[in-house]
Parts: C-alpha cells; sequence; structure tokens
C-alpha cells in the first residue's frame, strides 16, 4: 500500500496545529494561574517530578519508535499477519515496561528529599506527591497505548491530535477549576491520571474504528524480533542522550540552585518547547511519509528532498530563533514580572540552544525513517556522558549558566556534528557531507544578520503590552523580508518554494479527508 503521503502530511500538520494551539495556550493559562496561586516553588516541584519520571520511562527504551518503523514494511505489502503480530508483541512489552517503572519509581521514594536543595513547601507531602506522577506514568502502560503506534504507522498522526485536543481541553479546564475554587493542590493532581485513562481508552476506540482489520495476536518470526531488538538497543541509548538533554536539567538545577529557580528555568523551558512542539507537528508529520518514501524511492530523490525541506525548516527555525531573541524578556516581564527572570545573558544561551537543537531535525527524520537508530548508539552515549559530566561539573561552579552552556556544547560538537556524519555515511553514501555543513553555516551567518537587524529595530521600543505587540510586528516583517531578499536568487529557494507549494495544490484539488 503507498500512502499518500503528501496529503497524510498536510492534513497531519493542520490538525498537529491545532492541537499545538490548545496544548500551548491551555497549560500556559494553567502555569499562570498556578504561580500566582500556589507560587513558584509549587511548580519547581512539578517541574522536579516531571522530570524524574522522563528519566524513569527510559526503561520504554524506544520500543514506539521501533514499532511503528517495523510497521512501514508490512503496510506498503498489505501484510495484515504481521501488523498483528507486532501489536501483540508490543502489547506484552507495554505491560512489562508499566511495571518495571513501577517497581523502579517505588524505590526512588527514601531519596526525593536528597533532590531539592533548600526547602520546599511545609504542607507538602513529597511521597504523595511523587505517587500521583508515578502512577499517571504506570497506568498508560496497561491501557492500550500500544494502539498509538498503529494510527501513527498509517501516517493518520492527525487522528491522535484530535483525541488530544479533546481531552487536553476537559483535563486544563478540570484543573483550572480546582485552582481558582478549591484552591487544592492534591485535587489539581489528580485530575492527571483520570484524564489519562480517558486519553487511552479513546485512542483504543479510534484505532479500531479506523483501523478495525487489526488486532494484537500471532507471533512474531524470530528475525522480525532480532532486527527490532537491534533496533530498540540505538533507541535505547537516543532516549538516554535525549533525557540528559531536557529532564537532567531541572534535576541538576533542583539539587545545586533549589526549586524557585527550577520554576524560573522551566518557565523559559516552557516557551522554548512551546515552540519546538509547534515544529515538530511538521516533522513528525513528514515521518512515516518519508519511511515510505525511503522503503519505495531512490537515495537521490530522498537527498534532493531533504535538501529542500531543511532549507525551509531552517528558514522557520532561524525565525524562531530571532522572535526568541527579542521577544523573551519583554514577555517575561509581562508575564511572571522581573523578580522571576533570568539575565539577558541566559537567553543568548537559551536562543543558541534552541537553535542548535533544530540543526539536525530533518536529518534526525531521515536516520528514524532509515531505521538507523543502532548506527547512531555512540553517538547517543557520547552525547549522553558528555552532557551529565558538564551538566554536573559547569553547573557546580557557574549555575543556571553552566547548565545551560553544558547542553549546547554537546548538543552542537556531538549531536549535530557528529550525528550528521552518520546519516552521510550509512544512508546518503554518495552525497558530500561538506556541503550540508556549508549550507547550515550560510543559514546561520544568514540568520545572524536578521537577528541583529531586528533587534536593533526593537531595542528602540519600551516596556508594556502595547509595544510588545509591535515588537511582534517587527518580528514578523523585518527578519521574512531580509531572509527573503538573501535567498530570493539561490538555487535551492528556487526549488524548494515551487516544491512545497506543490504539496498544497495536491492537497487542494484531492479530497484529503477520504478514509485512511
Amino acid at each position: 500500500m503507498r500512502l499518500n503521503r503528501s496529503q497524510n502530511a498536510i492534513r497531519n500538520s493542520a490538525f498537529g496545529i491545532l492541537n499545538k494551539i490548545v496544548t500551548i495556550l491551555f497549560p500556559f493559562i494553567v502555569r499562570t494561574v498556578f504561580i500566582n496561586i500556589l507560587g513558584a516553588e509549587y511548580l519547581g516541584l512539578n517541574s522536579l517530578f516531571s522530570s524524574i519520571l522522563s528519566v524513569l520511562s527510559l526503561t520504554e527504551l524506544g520500543f514506539s519508535s521501533a514499532i511503528v518503523f517495523s510497521m512501514y514494511k508490512p503496510i506498503a505489502q498489505d501484510d495484515t499477519d504481521t501488523i498483528n503480530a507486532l501489536l501483540c508483541f508490543y502489547k506484552r512489552v507495554y505491560r512489562v515496561v508499566g511495571t518495571v517503572i513501577c517497581v523502579f519509581g517505588l524505590l526512588l521514594v527514601p531519596f526525593l528529599p536528597e533532590l531539592i536543595n533548600g526547602t520546599y513547601p511545609e504542607d507538602v507531602n513529597l511521597i504523595a506527591v511523587y505517587l500521583v506522577y508515578l502512577f499517571n506514568t504506570v497506568i498508560s502502560y496497561f491501557m492500550y497505548a500500544y494502539l498509538s503506534a498503529l494510527i501513527s504507522a498509517f501516517q493518520r498522526e492527525d487522528l491522535l491530535s484530535r483525541i488530544n485536543i479533546f481531552i487536553s481541553i476537559g483535563m486544563y479546564l478540570l484543573q483550572l477549576i480546582c485552582l481558582l475554587i478549591v484552591k487544592n493542590y492534591y485535587v489539581y493532581l489528580l485530575v492527571m491520571p483520570v484524564f489519562t485513562v480517558v486519553n487511552n481508552l479513546r485512542t483504543a476506540y479510534v484505532a479500531k474504528k479506523y483501523f478495525p482489520d487489526y488486532t494484537p495476536k500471532g507471533t512474531l518470526p524470530a528475525e522480525v524480533k532480532s532486527d527490532i531488538k537491534e533496533k530498540v538497543s540505538g533507541l535505547f541509548v537516543s532516549k538516554i542522550c535525549s533525557v540528559t538533554r531536557n529532564s537532567f536539567d531541572s534535576i541538576f538545577i533542583s539539587m545545586f540552585i533549589g526549586l524557585t529557580e527550577t520554576a524560573i528555568y522551566n518557565n523559559y523551558y516552557f516557551i522554548m518547547t512551546s515552540i519546538v512542539s509547534v515544529m515538530s507537528i511538521f516533522t513528525n508529520s513528514i515521518t512515516a511519509g518519508v519511511g515510505n518514501s525511503v522503503s519505495m524511492d531512490s537515495v537521490e530523490k530522498n537527498y534532493a528532498d531533504m535538501r529542500k525541506m531543511n532549507f525551509l525548516y531552517m528558514w522557520l527555525s532561524g525565525w524562531c530563533t530571532i522572535c526568541l531573541f527579542c521577544l523573551y524578556q519583554p514577555f517575561m516581564k509581562i508575564w511572571v514580572g522581573e523578580e522571576l527572570m533570568f539575565p539577558f545573558p541566559a537567553v543568548v544561551l537559551i536562543c543558541a540552544y534552541f537553535y542548535t537543537l533544530k540543526l539536525g531535525d530533518i536529518r534526525t527524520v531521515y536516520v528514524q525513517a532509515a531505521g538507523l537508530w543502532w548506527e547512531n548508539r555512540y553517538r547517543a552515549v557520547a552525547e549522553a556522558v558528555a552532557n551529565l559530566a558538564l551538566n554536573y561539573l559547569l553547573g557546580k561552579y557557574f549555575g543556571v549558566y553552566g547548565i545551560i552552556a553544558a547542553t549546547l556544547i554537546s548538543l552542537f560538537f556531538i549531536n549535530y556534528c557528529y550525528g550528521s556524519q552518520l546519516i552521510f555515511r550509512y544512508y546518503f553514501k554518495e552525497q558530500k557531507i561538506s556541503r550540508y555543513f556549508l549550507e547550515h553555516t550560510f543559514y546561520f551567518a544568514v540568520t545572524c544578520i536578521c537577528c541583529f537587524f531586528t533587534y536593533f529595530v526593537c531595542a528602540f521600543m519600551k516596556d508594556g503590552i502595547f509595544w510588545f505587540m509591535i515588537r511582534i510586528t517587527v518580528c514578523v516583517i523585518v527578519p521574512n523580508i531580509i531572509y527573503f531578499l538573501l535567498y530570493s536568487r539561490l538555487k535551492i529557494f528556487k526549488e524548494a518554494v515551487p516544491w512545497i507549494l506543490s504539496k498544497f495544490r495536491s492537497l487542494k484539488n484531492s479530497d484529503a479527508f477520504d478514509g485512511h
């Protein structure tokens, strides 16, 4: 079965954007009310326990991505028996994972006070709060979570987005009611596991409705299990790398500095990851389609597509970086006030972190589509070890600056520089990596020019909501005019823009919402 990749990608993006609007706007509102009613220390506690559970979720090992990848070929071949066997295997694995997370999570209980430097709210029972977070994580593994892999493999992320939109709105509204009327931290927390159960039940219903021919049964051949085991091994180290980059930052800040600073960092991080999550709509929407293309099209075609997507994506990434650079501090001053703000040098580091994080996104789509997780294992291990070591050393002596810098250093030199070599070594074998690096260097230089002129214009503006809106207008217009002027004569511009427009035209001229 050849998937309608363009239609699915654009449809997924459309519903993904709507989903992200909900899952960014509502948490922002809840977070704002939370800070004003309960305070920064409570928020820091939430961030700490969320980070701990992210670390414990490493036991999932990356099976979800491996199973989705393993489904690409049987879907293309209409091999129902293999898809069913994969679902059955995945179901058993998730039950084991849920059990392991529960056991290790409980073993961590006696050490919780050691992870907080200084005080925490006196009326909070650390163990009770932590157990709610633990239960919320564990319960999802026992309730149909494996069926989301089936939906993703058929490139129908829009179905998952629709579910999440309605469930999230309900959860956040109820949490707001708890904060504004009940004003009880424990009641606020208990809303999470209730809606986790509802979300999983709804996902199961949708999966059975749209894909009734598939059910978890059968046994996988030994060679397929062996292939999954190899991919999972590579994915596991990649997940370790991701966790050390994200979750351990909050843990180290809590250990070295305290819960208030953890909350401040996570306010900045929340804004950055909100933009990251919106951009991930695009990469998530195309991953299954790229996987289908890797299975059926030539390497040369995929390389040409990768270059065009990378150009457009880095334009978008550069523009988002400029917006962060110019809008971060004025927004924070309006949102949380100067007492919960970092100095501007921290903003510079966070913006550099964001741009560096985006450098390898399109490359990573092709790594996942080609199933090169095992080949990336050494890169992931090296990045994880470097990030942990630098987090400890730089964080201990330079605080938040050191922790952000540690992530930035390991991200650029190991993830981007070393990681890029691997996709060219194992998939784009006939292409020169030097061209890829030169293109990125040029994109970065252009972004710096755009950032300089945009920030120069914004520097003349005052504080306040009115001037903040003017800043937004400047950030939308000025950098994109400069980008257009500097890019419009490039060959890649003349290839990429008509290419992406043709994808939208193909959606307009067809019934994008017909079946699955």
